[in-house]
């Protein structure tokens, strides 16, 4: 009876070690259970054996169980090795895995620091595109506006021309009768210009225009009252021929700028002419359009210019706009 307990609890010893450390495999656990069910068979089956009392004859005597006693204490032995080996194997492996797990979370952590750094700099960037994109779209809206303009002034500029050369086409017209007697009328740098010499308006050293100059002044005149949009500058000009006339004359420049005065006079008689609109000046000698070597020369540098001008009012202040 004693024995059979002590079986007993070896095998359930093992079992209990078995089941306690169930870190093992699933395969060495069903190994060992399968070990265990048959040590418990055999153990049944020899006290079966040992509790019929009325077979004398059994072979099953205490020497054997003694022997199967120390055979199942070796197999125990082996079996707490091989549970002993498999939980340091298992250890080792947990070992590992923690280390693994830690390397994995320090290396995670880091990514994630990086992952924020990125996140960070990419919103800077984007922050700064829409900044930039902004500065463009306010850019491009004001090249699409001075373009605007830019079209409107070449509109301007356009239409000016035009009415500058239809200018010099109706000055041409009014004066035909005059031009080749020293008179010419030129267009240059968006401005015309009339030029009579001194032959056809006045007699040397006088400022007083002649009967034929007036008509010629007179019919720029009548041109000019159609265009009321037009600057004139009358420049007075003489030869290098020092003045030695009467006394009511200082000098050539005083010359010059009586007889431009003298055409602003006549001018200024039609009344679709706006005197603000004339302005007189006396160049003297120094705007010769020749040299004053020759006759010839000098003759053609006494003169009176007519510079006619559109007004550029309306573009000056577009310009102060850009």
């Amino acid at each position: 009876m004693i024995l059979k307990k002590l079986i007993t609890r070896m095998l359930g010893l093992m079992l209990l070690i078995v089941i306690m450390n169930s870190c093992v495999s699933s395969r060495m656990y069903q190994d060992l259970q399968d070990i265990y069910d048959e040590a418990m068979t055999e153990n049944q089956e020899l006290w079966d054996r040992l509790n019929e009392k009325d077979k004398p004859s059994s072979n099953w005597n205490k020497e054997a169980l003694d022997k199967k006693m120390a055979q199942l204490e070796s197999e125990n032995r082996s079996l707490a090795m091989e549970l002993a080996a498999q939980k340091n194997r298992f250890d080792r492996l947990q070992e590992s895995y923690d280390a693994m797990e830690a390397n994995s979370s320090a290396s995670l952590s880091d990514n994630l620091d990086r992952n924020r750094a990125l996140l960070i700099e990419l919103a800077e960037k984007e922050k700064a595109l829409n900044a930039e994109a902004s500065r463009l779209d306010s850019l491009q809206r004001e090249l699409e506006y001075r373009s605007e303009r830019i079209t409107e002034l070449e509109g301007i500029i356009s239409s000016k021309d035009k009415q500058m050369r239809d200018l010099k086409d109706a000055i041409s017209r009014a004066l035909t009768n005059f031009e080749g007697n020293g008179l010419t009328v030129e267009q240059r740098g968006g401005k015309i210009y009339v030029s009579m010499e001194n032959k056809l308006l006045f007699q040397s050293g006088s400022w007083a225009v002649n009967s034929r100059g007036r008509k010629a002044v007179e019919a720029l005149g009548s041109v000019l009252a159609q265009n009321p949009q037009i600057d004139v500058l009358i420049e007075g000009h003489t030869d290098n021929v020092p003045y030695g006339g009467n006394g009511n004359i200082k000098d050539n420049w005083d010359l010059s700028t009586k007889r431009a005065t003298s055409i602003v006079a006549i001018l200024s008689e039609n009344s679709g002419v706006s005197r603000a609109n004339l302005t007189a000046a006396g160049r003297s000698e120094y705007a010769p359009v020749t040299r004053n070597s020759t006759a010839e020369g000098r003759a053609s540098n006494r003169r009176i210019e007519v510079i006619l001008s559109p007004k550029l009012d309306e573009i000056s202040k577009m310009l102060e706009d850009f």
